[in-house]
């Protein structure tokens, strides 16, 4: 394989794992109906240095223990699985406004004003981060499309750039595509029913991690 056909076949898979819904999906989208564009943004940017990392552990040999240690995996686990079902149950019970009030964006930005934005940009980090299917599926996945007779380490890397740069590219379409319905999408009930839906996402993700089986 060469690194042209190598770097055309990453961008294709990677760009369809891009797209297939998942947590990262539901919290981009969830945050760019709910929340606006920059805190979405900010959370998808998260997540792609998640990705990042990642990737820098799969470059210099740190993934491949997550890969055959049992320990450091669970450890992982359960950690991830905590997370994630603490932000499912944040979203579910998190303060909304009134039913029958339709907010304008002034008062959404008000209502947002007392969190910080680089909050998000946390949460889409961790979300990534302590995922250990995304460390297993890296160590995994990008090592298959390393041409031999090429230095592993760079190369590495830049896949896990493509890939995160694709996911830029994904989470701007989906904060573009909610714009044009913001001012539906700030219904209470609209609002409501997607925080109980991004929730019972990340709660079942987590829960799914907690009673996953001995690899």
């Amino acid at each position: 394989m060469t690194i042209a056909h190598a770097l055309v076949a990453f961008t294709v898979a990677a760009g369809l794992l891009t797209i297939t819904p998942g947590l990262d999906t539901a919290l981009v989208l969830r945050t760019a109906a709910v929340e606006g564009s920059r805190r979405a943004m900010l959370a998808g940017a998260g997540i792609c240095l998640g990705c990042l990392t990642w990737g820098f552990a799969v470059a210099v040999g740190l993934g491949a223990l997550l890969a055959v240690s049992q320990l450091a995996y669970d450890t992982l686990r359960i950690v991830g699985a905590c997370y994630l079902i603490w932000m499912g149950l944040w979203v579910l019970f998190r303060k909304r406004p009134a039913v029958g009030v339709v907010e304008s964006a002034d008062t959404a930005l008000l209502r947002n004003a007392r969190e910080q934005p680089s909050s998000w940009f946390v949460r889409g980090f961790l979300t990534n981060v302590l995922n250990p299917k995304v460390g297993v599926f890296y160590v995994t996945f990008l090592p298959q499309f390393v041409p031999a007779a090429i230095s592993v380490a760079p190369f590495i890397m830049l896949l896990a750039a493509i890939h995160a740069s694709e996911g830029m590219l994904w989470f701007a379409a989906l904060t573009l595509a909610t714009r044009t319905l913001s001012r539906w999408l700030r219904r209470p009930l609209v609002e409501k029913t997607l925080d109980r839906v991004t929730g019972a996402i990340f709660i079942g993700f987590g829960l799914a991690l907690v009673l996953e089986r001995r690899r």
